[in-house]
C-alpha cells in the first residue's frame, strides 16, 4: 500500500522524519510531498526541500519524494495513494487535521487519513520555530 506524507516542509525537520520513518513501518511505500501555494512565502525553494529531503531518505528505496501544487486528493490520485499520513503535535493540530481529512473524504472517501503523534522529543519543534531560528542565524 502506498501513502503520501504530504506538508510545506520549510525546513523538513527532526520530527517529519521521525513521522515519514513510522509511517515505513505501516505502509509498503511512502510519498513524501513537498506543496508549493504560490500565495506563501518560502525559506527554502520547493527544490531545496525536495533535494534536503532526498539525501535523508537516500538509503530508503521505498521512500519518494516530490513536489506538487493543487490539492492533496489530485496527487494521490496521480500517485495511486490509498492513504494520508499526516502527524500531530497539539492539540490545535489534531482539529485542524481533523476538518482537512473531513474534506478529503468528501472528495474521495476511498482514501484515508492516518494521524501519527509526535513523538515527547519532537513536539516542541515546528517548522516555524526553526525558520526563526534559522533567520537570526544569518
Amino acid at each position: 500500500m502506498k501513502a503520501l506524507f504530504p506538508g510545506s516542509f520549510d525546513p523538513f525537520t527532526p520530527g517529519h522524519e521521525a513521522i515519514a520513518r513510522r509511517a515505513l513501518r505501516l505502509f509498503d511505500q511512502l510519498v513524501i510531498a513537498v506543496g508549493v501555494n504560490t500565495d506563501k512565502h518560502y525559506l527554502f525553494s520547493p527544490e531545496e526541500r525536495v533535494a534536503r529531503i532526498r539525501d535523508i531518505f537516500a538509503d530508503i528505496p521505498q521512500v519518494e519524494v516530490t513536489s506538487y501544487s493543487g490539492m492533496t486528493i489530485d496527487i494521490c490520485h496521480q500517485l495511486g495513494a490509498t492513504c494520508i499520513v499526516r502527524g500531530i503535535r497539539t492539540s490545535a493540530d489534531l482539529d485542524y487535521e481533523q476538518t482537512i481529512s473531513a474534506v478529503n473524504h468528501k472528495l474521495d472517501s476511498s482514501i484515508e487519513t492516518v494521524l501519527l503523534l509526535a513523538d515527547d522529543e519532537h513536539r516542541d519543534i515546528s517548522s516555524t520555530l526553526l525558520r526563526e531560528q534559522l533567520s537570526h542565524d544569518s
